[in-house]
């Protein structure tokens, strides 16, 4: 069975089942989905606990040994497999696979994954899983979708707050899940449970939004002015290197080069995408992107990208990040979203 990560609470409310497969790269909600697991495990006698870390090398007949093995003393036990890849390869896939036909009811099999790869999402050994036990797929929190977490966080503690406060939180905690949730423990600690207004928020969160390099390529493609000033203002003040942020760019750039040139020939968009492993999540960004700019745009922004490399490397005069942001600015064809302030802020920042 297929489950949203907001619905696992209420599933293990019912019944624990044999196995769970949690696979994503945002590392809060998964550990904050492992320790649900783990906690609902205990409280039902799951006791005792084994893990493995499937890295290079890694011994699937030693975890094949442990899956069919009783607990020490018959107690219950879980056991807690790490795949960093999100693969198991040919030897694990055949080790999941059997043991789900027949899972032992004194086990608890938890599997903390990376991203799967879409091609093996339908997989024997994945489908195996499903049929058995539950798989959840985590995504980053996209910035729609923030307000709604924190106030499920919140609601967690007791806490409360209207609209203008979780504008508030997430301009300053957007793309740090980590600090969101820090940030909440503090508010609960503070003010203990009740509603919160904007200056006690103001007065008591601090400015922890953190932006990566892509989430930044991203928001250039959306075509959101205003958010990727911003971001790209953090990335510097947080020290981030330029040639870090100019490499996202480029190289979302040349994808975008690729994706036109075969829309070109004929290919069908869908196609496009798949061909070149562009994850379903950023397919609505490129696609925007992908009608707002033309090839001859593309190829105007690769010969800015080279600018601003000779800049850093101190082949030619000139600010680097400056000439970073006029690039975007080129690239989201939308001026009007960032306001002059906004901009004379930005260029005349010490």
């Amino acid at each position: 069975m297929r489950l949203k990560p907001e619905q696992l609470g209420g599933a293990l409310k019912k019944n624990l089942a044999p196995v769970y497969l949690l696979s994503g790269d945002e590392p809060q909600q998964m550990a904050e989905l492992a320790d649900q697991i783990r906690q609902a495990a205990r409280v039902a006698g799951f006791e005792s606990r084994e893990v493995f870390a499937a890295e290079a090398n890694f011994n699937w007949q030693g975890l094949a040994l442990s899956l069919n093995s009783y607990a020490l003393f018959s107690d219950k036990k879980i056991v807690d497999l790490r795949l960093p890849t999100g693969a198991p390869g040919a030897e694990g896939a055949k080790v999941l696979q059997k043991y789900c036909e027949s899972p032992a009811e004194d086990i608890l099999l938890l599997i903390s994954a990376g991203k799967i790869a879409s091609a093996s999402l339908k997989s024997k050994w994945l489908q195996s899983i499903e049929h058995k036990g539950i798989f959840i797929q985590v995504w980053p929190v996209a910035v729609d979708q923030m307000p709604a977490w924190l106030e499920r966080r919140l609601e967690m503690k007791g806490l409360a707050t209207d609209s203008e406060g979780l504008a508030l939180l997430t301009s300053r905690l957007e793309g740090n899940l980590m600090a969101a949730a820090q940030e909440v423990e503090k508010l609960f600690v503070v003010y203990g449970p009740g509603r919160l207004n904007v200056q006690q928020l103001a007065e008591a969160v601090s400015d922890s939004a953190r932006y990566g390099v892509f989430a930044l390529a991203d928001s250039i493609w959306s075509g959101d002015a205003g958010r990727l000033i911003k971001m790209l203002t953090a990335l510097q003040d947080e020290g981030v290197a330029a040639p870090v942020v100019l490499w996202a760019i480029t190289r979302d750039i040349r994808l975008l080069i690729a994706v036109k040139k075969a829309l070109a020939g004929g290919q069908a968009l869908d196609t496009v995408f798949r061909d070149q492993k562009i994850v379903f999540n950023r397919k609505t960004l490129l696609g925007k992107a992908c009608k707002r700019l033309t090839l001859d745009d593309l190829n105007q922004s690769l010969l800015t990208c080279a600018a601003i490399d000779r800049r850093i490397k101190g082949r030619e005069t000139g600010d680097a990040w400056e000439l970073l942001l006029a690039l975007c600015f080129d690239l989201v064809r939308d001026k009007a979203k960032a306001s002059p302030a906004m901009l004379t802020e930005v260029f005349t920042r010490p």
